[in-house]
């Protein structure tokens, strides 16, 4: 098995490549060893001293770690990933709640609400997958998107530019009705 790895714009994230499916539906975000307990795959990393992240995408691992070097922790996470898929062992057990998340908006928004998600879906997400990351609504109240940085863009330095010249600027671009974009 070859593991591919790629650089995030998050230097204390690394994207790994399995060559398989990762999670068929949906992405989970764990930010702690027991948020992880449904995810065999994301308990066996944070079993790696200096792990402090895991997010599982469709077909990558973002994995972001403490205080400890890649060169010291990179060929660990390797070979957990690998073990993994050797031992058969499924990468989540039941649904993941990460994508269930609440959503808030005024239900007279539901139009720009639905350009903005199509939008998210269409061009923001893809783009920012690619990074070994996601980003996901939340909410719409005043003019301003409310969204959920997961992944390598949580804690990214790069994610405010990313929220403020990319996105914002392109929900404005489609919805008039939108003024601000801020992360939550």
């Amino acid at each position: 098995m070859f593991i591919q790895t790629e650089a995030t714009p998050n230097p204390a994230t690394l994207k790994f490549i399995p060559g398989r499916d990762v999670l068929a539906d949906g992405t989970a975000d764990f930010r702690t060893k027991s948020d992880a307990s449904a995810s065999p795959l994301a308990t066996r990393l944070f079993s790696i001293e200096g792990v402090d992240g895991v997010f599982l995408g469709s077909d990558f691992i973002s994995v972001t770690k403490g205080d400890i070097e890649w060169q010291h922790l990179k060929p660990m996470v390797l070979g957990a990933i690998m073990e993994h898929y050797m031992s058969g062992a499924p990468v989540s057990e039941g649904e993941d709640a990460n994508d269930n998340a609440s959503e808030s908006y005024d239900p007279e928004d539901e139009s720009t609400v639905a350009t903005i998600k199509e939008l998210l879906e269409t061009r923001v997400r893809p783009a920012v997958a690619q990074d070994g990351g996601d980003i996901t609504f939340s909410g719409f109240r005043d003019g301003v998107v409310y969204l959920h940085m997961r992944g390598a863009c949580s804690g990214c330095p790069s994610s405010t530019a990313t929220l403020r010249h990319g996105i914002e600027n392109l929900l404005k671009h489609f919805c008039p009705d939108v003024q601000a974009v801020q992360a939550v």
